[in-house]
């Protein structure tokens, strides 16, 4: 049966991690920084070389076209993200995206023209660690978020996106969806979690994702010196935003099993340490598979992060940086999915994601599913992040029969 060449997805994968290479085996090219143009150049060489043209749209996504027999038809899509966190492994999103790479070369081996085209897409900025918000890219393409909104987000290096898009050459024509219609979309990624592992699976059928809430809070006191203010005088921005995330730590814990509270940036100006902190600056990452969970728990949130700032005779602002709904997957991919993985006798599973991904985009506008294959320990966001090229093969492999199933064969 017709399937992909483990070693070179292996490979690939050694390669895109070498830019941006890290001590401890892990990788970093942040969203739309020198690495990520790098790893971007990398990656449309290798379409090129594989037959592919290339497009780029207004927020930066490329598109790697590999023609069909009937190239009016709307492209069967796949992709993922080459963006990483500032401590990643080799594989979150970047698997998703060299997965449609190899299923094109395995193509070419095989001498298969499809039907319809195939297309292998990078989205900017999944991961938000530069700028936010999340998934920025596809959600410019899907319509959910407006370019010029997009383009004016300030990066960490106070720069705009628009201002790192062009200085990179990824700044392209406005495209969109109704522009650029696609068939269906798949992304193919390592499950960020244990399930599979333990369970003893290859692929995750994955039938939606979870819903996600991103907000930015500023808590802001005033500063003074360390030495000679009364602790009583005292408008400590950093104890108020230590207090307020003690609350909401005990409020994550008070609800069901699935709820996720992360506070994983904090920011302390003037952080100098002869000086009462002035201002805070962190995020809050809240996710749950139901809406209403979400919605009482955010009224909650809220709250107590206003009650907090009153007693400690703070000012606080929080500013929403998105709001993801519950995403159900397309019921006829994810059984495309699970069947395809059954007839080519891989343990196979219907799952949850728990982590974002841009797919949960692309579903409000195209039929859309996700295979997951398993990480090790299920870390990820880490420098241990590890799979097997089995797995990643497997996945791919999975990946390469339910697009031709989607685009035909001529």
């Amino acid at each position: 049966m017709l399937s992909v060449n483990e070693r070179r997805l292996w490979d690939a994968h050694v390669a895109m991690g070498a830019i941006g290479a890290l001590p401890n085996g892990g990788c970093c090219r942040l969203a739309l920084s020198p690495e990520d143009k790098s790893g971007r150049d990398l990656f449309v060489g290798w379409c090129r070389e594989a037959g592919c043209t290339i497009l780029i749209d207004d927020a930066g996504n490329i598109f790697a076209r590999r023609p069909g027999f009937d190239n009016d038809l709307p492209a069967v899509a796949t992709g993922s993200h080459l963006d990483t966190q500032p401590h990643a492994g080799l594989f979150d999103g970047i698997y998703g995206v060299l997965a449609g790479l190899e299923v094109f070369r395995a193509l070419n081996d095989a001498g298969i023209t499809t039907r319809a085209p195939l297309e292998t897409v990078v989205w900017t900025n999944e991961e938000c660690v530069r700028f936010s918000p999340p998934t920025g890219g596809s959600m410019v393409f899907a319509g959910l978020l407006p370019v010029d909104e997009f383009h004016a987000e300030r990066t960490i290096d106070d720069t705009s996106v628009r201002e790192d898009l062009e200085s990179l050459g990824f700044l392209g024509p406005p495209l969109g969806h109704e522009r650029h219609p696609f068939d269906s979309f798949f992304e193919a990624h390592i499950e960020q979690g244990p399930i599979l592992e333990g369970e003893r699976m290859t692929i995750g059928a994955v039938t939606g994702i979870q819903g996600a809430r991103m907000f930015e809070v500023e808590v802001t006191g005033q500063d003074n010196h360390a030495g000679t203010t009364p602790m009583a005088m005292r408008r400590d921005a950093l104890n108020g935003a230590a207090r307020m995330a003690l609350k909401l730590n005990e409020l994550a814990n008070a609800q069901d099993s699935a709820i996720r509270l992360t506070i994983g940036r904090f920011d302390v100006s003037p952080n100098a340490a002869s000086t009462v902190p002035g201002s805070v600056t962190f995020q809050i990452d809240l996710r749950h598979p139901d809406d209403a969970v979400l919605d009482r728990v955010e009224a909650t949130l809220r709250r107590l992060l206003d009650e907090t700032a009153r007693d400690q005779g703070l000012e606080l602002g929080v500013r929403d940086i998105c709001a993801i709904p519950p995403v159900h997957f397309d019921r006829t991919l994810v059984d495309l999915v699970e069947d395809k993985a059954r007839a080519l006798g891989l343990p196979t599973m219907r799952m949850l994601s728990g982590a974002g991904h841009d797919s949960a985009n692309l579903a409000a506008i195209v039929p859309t599913a996700m295979i997951f294959v398993p990480c090790a320990e299920g870390i990820s966001h880490n420098e241990a992040e590890s799979a097997t090229a089995s797995d990643l093969a497997a996945g791919a492999t999975v990946l390469l029969h339910v697009m031709i199933e989607r685009a035909g064969i001529v």
